[in-house]
């Protein structure tokens, strides 16, 4: 009876794993499933796209509008700058922090105002003041979109509220954060949980508190801003550090009402997760590394190395190890003298056909020039030394 029994569970153990080998060896790579209109996941180092969905699809981005309000800002602006309130400022529709006409606020303190509760009259008040006039700091901002790289991006508003022509792309809104990520500033503001904003003479104080539950609910989220019109529906983009690698998320157009303004949160993880579960950094190509031996012509040396100036790291999955490849340009041999250091070519790394970067090769040392005139040369100047 025992026996019968063993030999029934082994068949039942052996039917199991020819049904569903897939799912019990994790080989699957199991693609998220993304609500929002469009979406990206991109990392951060290397602007690799790890996923997309419609990713250069113009559509409106409400108040994730003001990653570019606050990065053009800090880059124009001072901190301490003094910020006079203005009545078209004041009269900003909400959210908003009901700013009063003629009320000053330091421009560090609009700042965090802006990126933790995404108040619409802080960014007009920035906007004023950094340009002049609403009209000329949103000409500033998509032009600084264009020398990012985000050539579909066009804004019309400082705080994103909905207006003719004013849009951008996943794939845009992920290049503008991936930039704005770098300004130290820029990543302790959208970290801030909580910022307060001192009474300044009859005006009032201001207790801000970050609107961004993803800092809370995902292991290493780190930015950056949320955003919602009735165009637009309900937008995010995230940022999250794992160890060496940080994402960058967009989702637009996750939804409307509760159920939209849920789903961003869903979106935005799901990416995240995928991101973290199934790519890692990897160094593609070591610094330093000597990738080949060329002929020096005219010279005692017949040869020179060419060693790598930088080592290029990636985020990859496992099974793109195998489709690793480097591709030499340089010549078949050089002629002498060669300077130690003197790039003589490249390498270029890619994973299948999609190009990943490219390094400079350098001569590992110094060659002398041998041929007639320059050995004339050398005994000449011997000869001189010697009668001085």
């Amino acid at each position: 009876m025992m026996k019968k029994r063993l030999l029934a569970m082994i068949v039942i153990i052996t039917l199991i794993f020819n049904i569903y080998p897939l799912s019990l060896y994790g080989s699957e790579i199991k693609e998220p499933v993304i609500e929002a209109k469009a979406a990206i996941l991109m990392d951060a180092k290397t602007g690799r796209i790890l996923w997309e969905k419609n990713a250069h699809e113009p559509l409106a981005m409400a108040s994730t509008t003001k990653i570019m309000t606050c990065i053009l800002a800090l880059e124009k602006g001072k901190l301490t700058d003094e910020v006079v309130v203005s009545k078209k400022a004041a009269s900003a529709p909400r959210v908003k922090m009901y700013l009063q006409a003629g009320e000053k606020q330091l421009l560090g303190d609009l700042l965090y105002a802006l990126m933790l509760q995404s108040y619409n009259d802080a960014a007009v008040a920035i906007a004023e003041h950094i340009s002049g006039s609403v009209e000329e700091f949103c000409e500033e901002m998509t032009k600084k979109a264009r020398a990012i790289g985000a050539k579909n991006t066009v804004f019309k508003t400082p705080n994103g509220l909905d207006a003719q022509g004013h849009q951008s792309t996943a794939y845009d809104l992920a290049l503008i954060t991936k930039y704005a990520m770098q300004n130290p500033k820029f990543v302790e503001i959208i970290n801030t949980k909580e910022y307060i904003i001192p009474q300044k003479g009859n005006y009032k104080s201001y207790h801000l508190r970050n609107a961004n539950r993803f800092l809370n609910e995902f292991p290493g989220a780190n930015g950056v801003k949320t955003g919602y019109t009735g165009k637009a529906g309900y937008c995010f983009v995230g940022a999250a550090r794992q160890g060496e690698m940080q994402l960058i998320s967009v989702v637009l157009a996750s939804g409307w009402g509760p159920r939209g303004k849920e789903q961003k949160w869903i979106d935005t993880k799901r990416l995240m997760k995928y991101g973290f579960d199934y790519y890692k950094i990897e160094t593609l190509l070591e610094k330093d590394k000597v990738l080949k031996t060329i002929s020096v012509e005219k010279s005692k040396d017949e040869q020179v190395s060419l060693y790598t100036d930088r080592c290029i790291e990636y985020a990859i999955r496992d099974e793109e190890k195998s489709k690793i490849r480097v591709e030499l340009e340089l010549p078949g041999m050089v002629e002498a003298p060669v300077e130690k250091g003197e790039k003589l070519g490249e390498a270029r790394v890619y994973i299948g056909d999609e190009f990943c970067g490219s390094v400079n090769l350098l001569a590992d040392r110094s060659i002398e020039r041998h041929d007639f005139p320059n050995c004339l040369k050398k005994v000449l100047n011997n000869w001189l030394k010697i009668i001085h």
